[in-house]
C-alpha cells in the first residue's frame, strides 16, 4: 500500500467553472451543513432553546414580515438589475451554475437549506451575541463572490441587516427564514427561467 505523502498536497484556486455539477452541489450542502452545525453548538452554548427558537408564535405577524422584507428585496433587486450594467452585480457565474438547470423542486430545496442554515447560524446565534449590525458585516464578508463590486455588497449587507430587523421586530426567527428563503427562491426562479428563454 502506497503511503500518504502530506507534502505532496497543494493547494491552488478554484473556480466554479473547475467544478462539475455534482461538486458544486457537494460544495454547497457541506457548506451548509456546516454551517447549520456551527449555528446549533452557538445557540446551544447560549443556553437557548432550540425548539423554542424554531416555534412559530400565535399571531401571524411573522409571516407578514418575512413575506414583506422579501417582496421589497425582489423589486430592488429587479430594479437594480435592470439599471445597472450586468458585470456590476458579477458573483462570479455561481448563481447561475446553481439554479440554472435545476428543476423547480430542487431550487426550493436549496432555497430552504440555505435559509435554515444561515438564519440558525446569523440570526439565532451570531445576532444574539453581537447585534445586527456587526452581524451583517460579517454576513456580507462570508458571501465572498460579492465582495468585487460595491452594488451587491451593499444589497447583501442590506438584507442582512433587513432581516436582524424582522427578526427583533417579529421575534421569531421564522420571519428571516421565510424572507430568506423567498428572496433566493424567486431569485433562483428568475434566473432559471431567464437562462431558458
Amino acid at each position: 500500500m502506497k503511503k500518504f505523502d502530506i507534502r505532496n498536497i497543494r493547494i491552488r484556486k478554484v473556480s466554479v467553472d473547475d467544478l462539475d455539477d455534482r461538486m458544486l452541489l457537494i460544495n454547497l450542502y457541506a457548506t451548509q451543513g456546516i454551517t447549520f452545525i456551527i449555528g446549533l453548538i452557538w445557540v446551544l452554548f447560549q443556553h437557548q432553546n432550540v425548539i423554542k427558537l424554531f416555534t412559530p408564535p400565535k399571531e401571524l405577524s411573522f409571516l407578514y414580515w418575512g413575506v414583506g422584507l422579501a417582496a421589497a428585496v425582489i423589486v430592488v433587486d429587479l430594479l437594480i438589475s435592470r439599471f445597472v450594467p450586468e458585470e456590476a452585480g458579477d458573483d462570479g457565474g455561481v448563481n447561475d451554475r446553481i439554479f440554472s438547470t435545476r428543476p423547480i423542486w430542487h431550487i426550493a430545496v436549496i432555497s430552504l437549506v440555505v435559509a435554515i442554515c444561515e438564519e440558525l447560524l446569523f440570526r439565532g446565534a451570531l445576532q444574539h451575541a453581537i447585534g445586527p449590525y456587526w452581524t451583517s458585516i460579517i454576513f456580507a464578508t462570508i458571501h465572498v463572490r460579492y465582495l468585487k463590486h460595491w452594488i451587491p455588497t451593499g444589497l447583501v449587507f442590506s438584507i442582512s441587516y433587513g432581516l436582524g430587523w424582522i427578526y427583533l421586530q417579529s421575534g421569531s426567527i421564522i420571519a428571516p427564514i421565510i424572507a430568506h428563503f423567498l428572496i433566493d427562491f424567486i431569485m433562483g426562479l428568475i434566473i432559471r427561467f431567464r437562462r431558458e428563454s
